[in-house]
């Protein structure tokens, strides 16, 4: 279930964003889950519907939703797939973390996939 505090320091967007990511990733929501329509979303959560579009803009560009413009927005994927990305982005959020070069890396990841 997601859910917006509205006393919270996180815009709204980027909540919803991270609560789709976290379903996605625990497997609450898999490959090929319809989402809510923006307008649907944004009325259960009492927010913009450019809030909600917004979150699933950003979970497109990052490669976890799907958009299919009339037909939906939907879990991107398959299971293989699905987990080789969020593992990428969560390594890529985690180097960036660590102030590490984009060239180092993906030096870590070559010896990793081939040791």
């Amino acid at each position: 279930m997601l859910h917006i505090d509205p006393d919270s320091s996180t815009p709204p967007f980027e909540q919803l964003r991270q609560q789709i990511t976290a379903q996605i990733h625990n497997g609450e929501l898999r490959p090929g889950d319809r989402l809510p329509t923006v307008r649907r979303l944004a009325g259960d959560l009492g927010i913009a519907p450019n809030t909600v579009a917004r979150a699933y803009r950003e979970l497109e560009r990052s490669g976890l939703l799907d958009g299919r413009g009339r037909a939906g927005t939907f879990v991107a994927g398959d299971d293989a797939e699905h987990t080789a990305k969020a593992a990428a982005l969560s390594y890529a959020q985690q180097a960036r973390a660590l102030g590490l070069d984009p060239a180092e890396a993906l030096q870590l990841v070559r010896r990793a996939l081939e040791g």
